[in-house]
């Protein structure tokens, strides 16, 4: 099953993709937000060329694990997505994906000025993962 996993924030939309087998993902693309509809016609179009069959979003969870601002949006985000499409969608913890993905890009070589428009893909490439290791 093809994967879709998602960094959601207040600027920019990460998004990361498994293969079709569903076994390994990679960073695969940067929305920048600008219109709601314009978002979510973006992701729904995405969805349907790159056959996705369920979605995972990142969960931003305070590090006692309660629900912040930030969760409430991506909890919001979630609910207007799933009106909007038919695809099973899955939330999980993501605390400290950032910095996990920010570390990663590093190791790479990959972390400089245009490192942060990668930052938000790789987030979404380790919620995929956090989340294939859960399942």
């Amino acid at each position: 099953m093809k994967t879709i996993g998602i960094d959601f924030g207040t600027k920019r939309i990460g998004l990361a993709l498994t293969d079709a087998e569903g076994i390994l993902a990679y960073p695969f693309k940067v929305i920048a937000k600008t219109t709601r509809d314009a978002m979510f016609s973006e992701l729904l179009e995405i969805f349907e060329t790159e056959k996705v069959d369920e979605i995972v979003i990142g969960l931003p969870l305070s590090l006692e694990g309660e629900d912040t601002l930030t969760t409430r949006q991506v909890r919001n985000f979630a609910a207007s997505l799933e009106r909007r499409t038919t695809l099973p969608i899955h939330l999980v913890d993501e605390r400290l994906s950032s910095i996990a993905a920010e570390d990663e890009l590093k190791e790479a070589g990959l972390w400089n000025r245009k490192g942060k428009k990668n930052l938000d893909s790789q987030a979404a490439k380790i919620i995929l993962e956090t989340w294939r290791a859960r399942a």
